[in-house]
């Protein structure tokens, strides 16, 4: 067996430290103990986007927000399915993570953030959604853990009333909020139905048919 390498550390603003490790062909950041991703299971961050992608299919020129770069599946298979006149913006609160992108990990990304239709922001995801009215036809958050996070309190600000509120402000009408989360979480659907949006509640596999289970809401607004 291949041993772990630890590459690199990165401060979380608020608090914390994320570990890029490599053994192989193989990435893992984690937390703690806690591995928030790996390279080999990119099975849910993908559908996270082609489920988005699939409710706005048709729109013009649409704007996609998505919070969190992570390893970048999300945004790859976002780009798959999107026209040549979207948008992308990309906020990733720790720009350590995408210095790995374009670094160790740019195998990973395979070129992803040089498409012209992406733009990077390094920063919070929250300032961006609460500066926007109307602006965009899918917000897609794969922040922390979900709803029930783990590596910042401030992360709770996306996904309470307040923070609900302002992403629905920021959304088209009949767009699109998608939330990534480790697991179920009823009373965020309960506040996602309270906040004026329509929930679907998705099960997935962290890789395909197999893996840990995941959930995905798809939030629309009326």
């Amino acid at each position: 067996m291949i041993p772990w390498t630890l590459l690199d550390t990165a401060k979380i603003p608020g608090g914390g430290e994320l570990r890029l490790k490599q053994r192989g062909q193989e990435f893992s950041i984690m937390l703690g103990t806690n591995e928030l991703m790996n390279s080999r299971l990119s099975g849910s961050e993908r559908a996270l986007a082609t489920l988005s992608c699939e409710k706005i299919k048709g729109r013009k020129a649409p704007h996609l927000l998505i919070g969190g770069l992570g390893m970048g599946f999300t945004l790859r298979a976002a780009l798959g399915e999107l026209g040549e006149d979207a948008k992308v913006t990309v906020a990733e609160l720790v720009p350590a993570v995408v210095a790995w992108a374009r670094g160790p990990m740019a195998t990973v990304f395979d070129g992803c953030l040089d498409d012209a239709r992406v733009a990077i922001h390094e920063g919070d995801v929250r300032p961006l959604i609460r500066a926007s009215k109307a602006s965009y036809d899918a917000i897609l958050l794969d922040v922390d853990n979900g709803p029930d996070g783990i590596t910042s309190e401030a992360n709770d600000g996306l996904y309470d009333y307040q923070g609900l509120k302002a992403a629905h402000g920021a959304l088209r009408s009949g767009g699109i909020l998608a939330v990534w989360s480790s697991g179920p979480d009823e009373r965020f659907t309960k506040r996602l139905r309270e906040s004026g949006f329509a929930a679907e509640v998705v099960h997935t596999r962290a890789n395909g048919k197999s893996g840990a289970r995941h959930v995905i809401w798809l939030a629309t607004k009326g």
